[in-house]
C-alpha cells in the first residue's frame, strides 16, 4: 500500500538562540536525539507533523515549537512524553515483526478446489450457486483468490446493518462503483453494471447469512435478468435456510433456479494436515496436537491463531517451537469450549 506523503518536510531544525540559553545543555542534547529519531521513524511511516503530534498526546502548536526548537517551557516534560511515544512505537515494531506471517492460499486444498471450481461454473454458465462452508475453512480466501484472479468478478461481503435489500443493494454500489443517488434506481443501476460488463459477470455475496430472504430473492433477479453468474456464500444458516424452508413463492423460485450447491460444514483431514505442514511444523507430536486444533469448529483458523501464539511464545523462550509452546497457546486463547 503506498504510504502518504507528508505536507511538511521532515528536515532536521535549528534551534533558536532563545531555546538553547533557556535550557540546559543535557535537554537541549536530549532533544537533539529524540528529534532526530522522531525524523526518521515518521519520515519512514510518512506520517504529518500533525499526526505524530496526535500520537505523542502533546498539543499541535507546542509538538511543532518543541520540534523546531522554539519551545521555552518546561522541556523536561514534552521530551518525556516524545520520549515514551518513541519508546512505545519501537516496541510495536518489535512486536509486529516478531509475529510470523500466515502461509498464502493454497490453491491446491481439496476445500479450496471445490470452491473454485463452483466459482468458475457460475461465472461461465453464468449461473445461481450457493456454498456454504464451515467457519475457518478458507472460503473467504477463495473467494478473494478467485476475485483476484479472473475478471468480471466482484465481491462482496454483507453484515447485519445490510441484511435488508436497500442495505445490501448499497454495499453491492459501493464495490461496482455505482453512483446513483436514487434509491428506487439502485437495483437497476447495478444490473445495468452487471450487464455491461458482458459475459462471464460474476457477482460473489459473501456472509450471506446475514441477509434477508427479500435480499437473497434480489440476487436471484440479477441472476435471472441481467444474466449473470451469482454465488451466495456463507455458513450453514444459509444452506438450512433453504432446505427447511418452503413456503412462499420466494423460496420456490430460488431453489429452482440454483444450478449447484457446495454444502462442506467440517474440513477435509487432508487440508488440515496440508495446512499445518505449510506452517514448517515437522515434530510428530506438534502435528498431532494442530491436526486435533483444526478439526475443531473453525479449522484452519484455529491452526493459524495457535501457531502464531505459540510461535510468539517460543521466541520469547529462545526455543525452538515445541509441543509445550502449542499447549500454552491453546491455554492461553481459552477457546476450547467454544471451538
Amino acid at each position: 500500500m503506498q504510504k502518504p506523503v507528508t505536507t511538511t518536510p521532515w528536515e532536521f531544525p535549528t534551534p533558536a538562540a532563545d531555546f538553547v540559553a533557556k535550557h540546559s545543555e543535557e535537554d537541549v542534547d536530549r532533544w537533539r536525539a529524540l528529534v532526530a529519531r522522531v525524523i526518521e521513524i515518521a519520515g519512514a511511516q510518512g506520517w504529518t507533523k500533525a499526526e505524530v503530534a496526535r500520537r505523542c498526546g502533546i498539543p499541535d502548536g507546542t509538538f511543532s515549537q518543541v520540534l523546531s526548537g522554539k519551545y521555552l517551557g518546561v522541556l523536561a516534560n514534552q521530551l518525556t512524553m516524545i520520549s515514551r511515544w518513541i519508546e512505545a512505537t519501537e516496541e510495536s515494531a518489535s512486536m509486529v515483526a516478531s509475529i510470523p506471517v500466515s502461509p498464502e492460499f493454497n490453491p491446491r486444498l481439496r476445500i479450496a478446489q471445490e470452491i473454485l471450481e463452483t466459482l468458475t461454473w457460475a461465472q461461465l454458465c453464468p449461473d445461481l450457486v450457493m456454498i456454504t462452508v464451515g467457519a475457518g475453512m478458507g472460503k473467504t480466501a477463495a473467494c478473494e483468490h478467485f476475485t483476484r484472479t479472473r475478471p468480471h468478478v466482484y465481491h462482496a461481503t454483507m453484515y447485519e446493518s445490510a441484511a435488508s435489500v436497500h442495505g445490501m443493494l448499497t454495499e453491492l454500489a459501493a464495490e461496482l462503483e455505482v453512483q446513483q443517488n436514487n434509491p428506487a434506481k439502485l437495483a437497476r443501476a447495478i444490473g445495468a453494471k452487471l450487464t455491461r460488463t458482458g459475459a462471464g459477470t460474476l457477482l460473489i455475496v459473501d456472509e450471506a447469512q446475514h441477509l434477508t430472504d427479500g435480499a437473497v430473492n434480489q440476487l436471484r433477479y440479477f441472476c435471472d435478468v441481467h444474466k449473470c453468474g451469482v454465488a451466495i456464500v456463507g455458513n450453514e444458516e444459509v444452506y438450512r435456510r433453504f432446505k427447511d424452508k418452503t413456503e412462499g413463492r420466494s423460496y420456490a423460485q430460488i431453489k429452482r433456479r440454483i444450478g449447484k450447491t457446495l454444502r462442506r460444514p467440517a474440513p477435509y483431514p487432508a487440508d488440515v494436515k496440508a495446512y499445518v505442514a505449510s506452517w514448517g511444523v515437522t515434530d510428530p507430536d506438534c502435528v498431532k496436537f494442530l491436526l486435533g486444533v483444526g478439526m475443531k469448529d473453525g479449522a484452519l483458523g484455529q491452526v493459524e491463531k495457535t501457531a502464531k501464539m505459540a510461535t510468539m511464545l517460543a521466541i520469547g523462550d529462545g526455543e525452538p517451537l515445541a509441543l509445550k509452546h502449542l499447549q500454552a497457546a491453546w491455554r492461553n486463547r481459552d477457546v476450547e469450549d467454544i471451538a
